[in-house]
């Protein structure tokens, strides 16, 4: 028999879920409608005049090479904070599945990441590594590594995927860790009892029962990498050296807010928004179907 949560009129269901739908139509589509408006004008930087210009921004954003190496830089940073992040936050949530004594504080220590504002990650890196008066640029200079992400291009790249994955690591490490323990100890320990290795019980075991949340993670860090880590980008580069750091979502906060190009900036959120669809949709479709659920 199944016992199903059944409610004796439609009003209560509207009800429940009209507060998700307001924030949607709110935060999401009504953003995004004006993007696409503005994205098909061509206005002045105070919005007094306004022209309608059909596609015209979008032929002048895809011909302009700066924003093509912002694509670049893009992709490259994408993938650096999607595969490092996800790769470390398994290592410490396999390592905290282990861990007896002291368990409780390790989780802590790896949760609180999580709390800081990606601004502050950026500032707080920034203190570490600055080439003046950084504790960790000076301990690099001792061992003779100079490092000076003020001037070096891909020390400033480096420097921007640390300070974005240390921010996200605890988000994953969180549900790595839940994925783990939700795995039946009988199937480790008859595994154990077959012979099988801790590597080869984790990658014939563990790792495919993880895909499910490791698919979910893989989603949510792309989308993370290519909107949420702005506020790093913003506090610790502001898109420098030489644009090494100016990934897309920074261009187009670059391009409307300083330099006042409304209409191209709109244009270019609107391909961004475009592109992060165009990747979650690939996702479900193709690697969806090598996950084990």
């Amino acid at each position: 028999m199944e016992k199903r949560v059944t409610f004796d009129g439609k009003l209560l269901s509207y009800l429940l879920v009209a507060p998700q739908i307001v924030i949607t139509l709110v935060f999401f589509f009504w953003p995004s409608g004006q993007a696409i408006w503005q994205s098909l004008l061509l206005e002045d930087a105070f919005g007094g005049n306004s022209k309608f210009v059909w596609f015209d921004n979008f032929r002048i954003v895809f011909s302009n090479p700066g924003y093509w190496e912002s694509a670049r830089v893009t992709i490259v940073f994408s993938l650096l904070v999607a595969v490092v992040g996800l790769s470390l936050s398994l290592v410490l949530a396999v390592m905290a599945d282990r861990v007896l004594r002291g368990a409780t504080a390790y989780k802590a220590f790896l949760v609180w990441p999580y709390a800081v504002a990606p601004a502050v990650a950026g500032v707080l890196f920034g203190f570490l590594f600055n080439p003046s008066v950084g504790i960790v640029a000076w301990a690099l200079q001792s061992i003779g590594i100079e490092f000076n992400y003020l001037n070096n291009a891909g020390q400033a790249l480096t420097l921007v995927v640390i300070a974005a994955v240390w921010n996200q690591v605890s988000y994953n490490f969180l549900f790595f860790l839940a994925g783990l323990q939700s795995i039946p100890k009988s199937l480790i320990e008859a595994a154990a009892i077959d012979g099988a290795g801790p590597s080869r019980r984790f990658w014939t075991i563990v790792f495919p029962l993880l895909s499910p949340t490791g698919f979910f993670l893989l989603v949510v860090n792309i989308i993370y990498a290519f909107f949420g880590t702005f506020g790093v980008v913003d506090s610790l580069t502001k898109g420098g050296p030489a644009r090494a750091t100016e990934i897309l979502v920074f261009k187009v906060y670059n391009d409307g807010f300083r330099g006042q190009d409304l209409g191209g900036s709109s244009a270019q959120s609107v391909v961004l928004m475009i592109v992060v669809i165009a990747l979650t949709f690939v996702q479900f479709r193709y690697i969806e179907r090598k996950v084990h659920y």
